[in-house]
């Protein structure tokens, strides 16, 4: 279940005799549970009271209950597993200095806040076992805590593992408490680890600990983060409201620990899954509804307000009813429409509606039964934006401007959050206990690398402004191209005019760039998908250079049936135009630019090119994507320049079976790449550098084992003689850190090629980040890259430059990008593939970007 959809649910139990009246006991799914089980409450991250006796309750936090610190094997988060693997100490070259020099140097601000510590502060990790076995995870916290010997003391406990800031008299405890029942339970408190505070296990308690903090300010846990259900933004027109809230983390940085926050959006819809269903039964009929319904709502994250909880919709039970029962941990039976009644004061509506179901995974054991969880539609509400909605650009609009803060606003936000932590007395007493020292915003230096010359045909281009180059376009002409004098347009009867419009346009605009286009075979169809298709088969000949298709509406079907046959049954370039794009009235030149350009890269051309100082240079771009429609295969896509240029690309992507976003076919692609590099240049890379993107949390460790070691196979089989020096970067554009620089006493966006390669990068690391993209509103988002091996011995100032100018080299848009182009083009062609094809494209397209 994905981290969006953790679930921890009112009305889940272990027991699996739990069953529930008016569901088949030969259902395929497990058995559901009992709504008031306090024990399946604490199982899922919840505390339940009822069979605690009061001097227990008065002892026992919440939160403490609520939270899993390890697995019972020692298992850490999988966001924290990444920082335990160490590749900077292998790299001799910046084993003593990470650092560049090169550049204006430029003062900022960050969303780093210190956090200090004594200087011998350690965490005591005990293990805790009960004699007689304690199932009951609450109790077995309930009875720990009940002890003067702990009563005062900073704890964790999640069950099983104790964690303490001050370490008890002896290695081995014995402590007996009493239950209810009069039972004896006695408790072994035994010590196994002190922690430095660098340790992965202490940074996973001091998160827990700042989730603690933040639930003191009246936040809601939803996932990883956390939002203020309070200070709803409603935008009424588009019935959403925006939940605003803070991501967080604490992590050793390069010389320091430090707390980092950043402002996020839930996204809610004002609608119940009943009254989306109601909606979508008028729309479609009866007939076929539970099939469309299902299809709709599957998979979808939905958020209950009486507990402020998201769950994932994983089937519909149209068989239960609110007005069937369950049975409880006690025995009694009770209905769902009394259960709610009962335990939130809610009285439901609609008698007849079916149940959601959500299958509940144990956090504490990933082998075990999901749990299945009843939800009543009428109390679920809709998160995220569908597909239709993100369509809608007015809607798109409105959402973006409440989301995208300025720099002004997220920094007022973070220094509100920041004094709401210094204010509230139980979070201060939370940090004191713990002897933590929550401190003030920290600021860096960081470097402004020089901007880049765009090189034209004949002309040397320095744009007048450095992110974007659109306008020297039409001005000057591409490096090189090929005419385009075959080539066929498919258009539906309506389109007729438009189509003739834009063909002058694109002449214009194809003769100031230096790019030949000839007139092309327009043939006329009827407007299904069919009708394209059968068009394109019948009139298409291997003479035919490009295929345009001038489509009546952006139906998904149009689009996949189209690539999906030019891409693989018969390869050759295609492009795809809606008639509206043709429609808009005074933008005629700037879609026709837009266009030319992607034709004439397709066909195999050149559009620019930056100064490259290494002569003999490869890079290559990987990414990963999930297929859409087999969410058990993965597909992989590798892009590598085959000219030293940078200009040229080598493409190729496959479908593999795996549950990771890790690749195991890089040997064979870098080798094709290395060939092909070969063809053109009659020698081999002296260097060839990856950047490798899609890397999801905890996937560090198996690239450094799995992938590099592929890719080193590949380049030393390549030659017997030198082989040619490999580096390889990892590349995140999703990271926490942000970056202001400070104005006239207000904040903005840094300029364009800021890098941070200190303070706020890992010790462990090799690494920088990198502001390559310029933004007019909102605040830019920083791409961390992590260089995770390195032969090639290059200066960080040197590597860091190389990555800025590797962002000028995206065809598909005349201007900087957040990351290398490499990497997008990766990206372009694994969700091509993932979205619409679902099948390897053929090799005789590998030479052109035929997927922008």
């Amino acid at each position: 279940m994905s981290g969006r959809a953790r679930v921890r649910a009112r009305g889940i139990a272990r027991s699996p005799s739990a069953l529930e009246v008016g569901c088949p006991q030969s259902s395929q799914w497990p058995t559901s549970v009992d709504p008031s089980n306090n024990e399946a409450l604490s199982n899922c991250g919840f505390v339940g009271t009822s069979g605690i006796s009061q001097q227990y309750k008065d002892n026992i936090s919440s939160d403490d209950a609520g939270c899993t610190f390890m697995e019972r094997g020692g298992k850490i988060r999988r966001d924290f597993l990444d920082l335990g693997v160490c590749t900077r100490e292998k790299l001799t070259h910046v084993r003593d200095c990470k650092t560049g020099s090169s550049g204006i140097p430029v003062k900022l601000v960050t969303n780093l806040f210190s956090l200090d510590l004594p200087q011998d502060w350690q965490l005591y990790q005990y293990h805790v076992t009960y004699t007689p076995h304690l199932e009951s995870r609450r109790m077995r916290i309930a009875l720990l805590y009940s002890h003067r010997e702990l009563s005062n003391k900073a704890k964790a406990f999640d069950g099983v593992i104790l964690f303490l800031s001050q370490k008890l008299e002896e290695k081995v405890t014995e402590l007996s408490s009493e239950t209810q029942r009069g039972e004896t339970v006695k408790m072994t408190v035994t010590l196994t680890r002190e922690l430095p505070a660098s340790s992965p296990v202490c940074l996973q308690v001091f998160s827990i600990i700042f989730r603690k903090i933040l639930k003191k300010l009246s936040m809601y846990q939803i996932g990883r983060n956390f939002y203020k259900p309070s200070e709803p933004v409603e935008i009424p027109q588009h019935n959403l409201s925006l939940w605003p809230g803070f991501t967080i983390s604490v992590s050793q940085f390069e010389s320091r620990l430090l707390f980092s926050a950043d402002v996020s959006y839930k996204i809610l819809r004002n609608e119940t899954v009943l009254e989306f269903m109601t909606a979508l039964c008028h729309q479609t009929g009866m007939s076929g509804f539970t099939q469309t319904c299902e299809k709709q709502l599957i998979g979808f994250i939905v958020l209950t307000r009486y507990n402020n909880k998201t769950y994932r919709i994983d089937d519909i039970d149209w068989s239960v009813k609110p007005t069937h029962t369950f049975q409880k941990r006690d025995g009694t039976e009770i209905t769902y429409v009394d259960y709610y009644k009962q335990q939130y004061d809610i009285t439901l509506s609609d008698l007849n509606q079916p149940m959601l179901v959500s299958l509940l995974k144990s956090k504490r054991n990933d082998n075990a039964e999901p749990q299945m969880a009843h939800l009543i539609p009428e109390l679920c509400f809709l998160t995220g934006l569908s597909s239709r909605v993100t369509s809608d650009f007015q809607l798109m609009k409105v959402v973006a401007e409440e989301m995208r803060l300025s720099p002004l606003g997220r920094q007022q936000r973070l220094a509100r959050l920041a004094d709401d932590i210094h204010r509230n007395k139980d979070a201060r007493f939370e940090l004191e206990t713990w002897g933590l020292h929550f401190g003030c915003q920290m600021s860096l230096t960081g470097r402004v690398v020089p901007s880049e010359k765009i090189l034209m045909q004949d002309h040397i281009c320095q744009p007048a402004s450095a992110a974007d180059w659109s306008k020297d376009m039409r001005t000057w002409k591409i490096l090189s191209t090929q005419p385009l004098n075959n080539w066929l347009i498919i258009c539906g009867d309506r389109a007729e005019n438009v189509t003739e419009y834009f063909l002058s346009c694109l002449r214009r605009v194809g003769n100031s760039m230096g790019f030949k286009v000839d007139c092309p075979k327009i043939i006329k169809v009827q407007e299904t998908p069919a009708a394209f298709l059968s068009a394109i088969q019948k009139h298409f000949d291997p003479d035919v250079q490009l295929v345009m298709c001038i489509l009546p509406s952006n139906q998904q079907n149009y689009y996949d049936s189209i690539k999906k046959y030019l891409s693989s049954d018969c390869p050759v370039p295609s492009q795809c135009v809606l008639v509206r794009t043709l429609n808009k009235q005074g933008m005629m030149m700037n879609v026709a630019t837009k266009i030319a350009m992607q034709m004439t890269c397709k066909l195999g051309g050149e559009l620019w090119a930056v100064e490259i100082p290494l002569k003999s240079l490869m890079v290559v771009g990987i990414d990963v994507c999930k297929d859409a429609f087999n969410k058990g295969m993965v597909v992989v896509g590798f892009v590598a320049s085959i000219n030293p240029r940078i200009t040229r690309w080598f493409s190729r992507c496959i479908l593999q079976k795996t549950t990771t976003d890790v690749a195991d076919c890089l040997k064979v692609f870098m080798i094709g790449a290395l060939n092909r590099w070969h063809k053109h240049n009659h020698s081999l890379p002296a260097r060839v550098i990856v950047y490798r993107d899609g890397v999801g949390d905890g996937q560090l460790k198996t690239l450094v084992e799995y992938e590099v070691p592929q890719l080193l196979s590949s380049v030393t089989e390549a030659s017997s003689n030198v082989s040619s020096k490999l580096s390889v970067i990892v590349v995140r554009k999703r990271c926490m850190q942000r970056f202001f620089t400070e104005v006239n006493r207000t904040v903005q966006n840094p300029p364009l090629g800021t890098v941070v390669d200190s303070e706020a990068t890992r010790p462990e690391c090799y690494d920088f980040y990198l502001i390559s993209q310029a933004t007019c509103r909102g605040t830019v988002n920083p791409t961390y890259y992590n260089v995770i091996y390195d032969d090639n011995g290059l200066k960080p100032d040197h590597m860091q430059r190389l990555t800025f100018k590797l962002c000028h080299l995206y065809y598909n848009w005349p201007g900087l990008i957040s990351i290398p182009a490499p990497c997008q083009y990766a990206h372009k062609l694994t969700f091509l593939v993932a979205q619409s094809i679902h099948k390897e494209p053929s090799l005789e397209l590998a030479n052109s970007l035929f997927y922008l």
